[in-house]
């Protein structure tokens, strides 16, 4: 089971790098906005495994670069963070929206979480991706009527 903590924007730097451009030097994945993001790390066994930022603008909460280490994909861990930061927005009530830039080879995970597809097929850096987004609000009137 990963526990999830709040980290700083330096401690997601290695694992972005790692996992999302590998062929390109560790700057290439800062974000510009980092120093306002919030940031998110899973912890195994005092092994940081899992990174993921989100910038909130107005009513909307994006998710950037999202990684898992490879060695520890497809165990649920993504799924767990994705789910409690989506938890954590909707409990703040701040936001309507949650979005991000997914790539097009990792839409079905998100769909399984209730995103949905809404833009065509895009590319940044040679690799295909797809806007998706979820309603925060329907989700919050949801739980308020269960």
């Amino acid at each position: 089971m990963i526990v999830i903590k709040t980290i700083t924007s330096e401690q997601t730097l290695a694992i972005r790098q790692q996992v999302l451009w590998p062929q390109h030097d560790i700057n290439f994945c800062r974000v510009a906005e980092d120093q306002q993001g919030l940031h998110f790390g899973g912890w195994l066994e005092q092994k940081l495994v899992i990174v993921a930022s989100l910038f909130v603008s107005q009513r909307e909460v994006r998710l950037r670069k999202f990684a898992c280490l490879e060695q520890y994909q497809n165990r649920g861990f993504g799924s767990t963070m994705l789910r409690y930061l989506i938890e954590q927005q909707q409990n703040q009530a701040q936001s309507d929206t949650f979005w991000f830039d997914a790539r097009y080879t990792a839409i079905t995970f998100y769909q399984n979480l209730g995103f949905h597809v809404d833009s065509e097929v895009f590319y940044k850096h040679q690799i295909a991706y797809v806007k998706m987004s979820r309603d925060l609000v329907a989700a919050r009137t949801e739980e308020a009527n269960t």
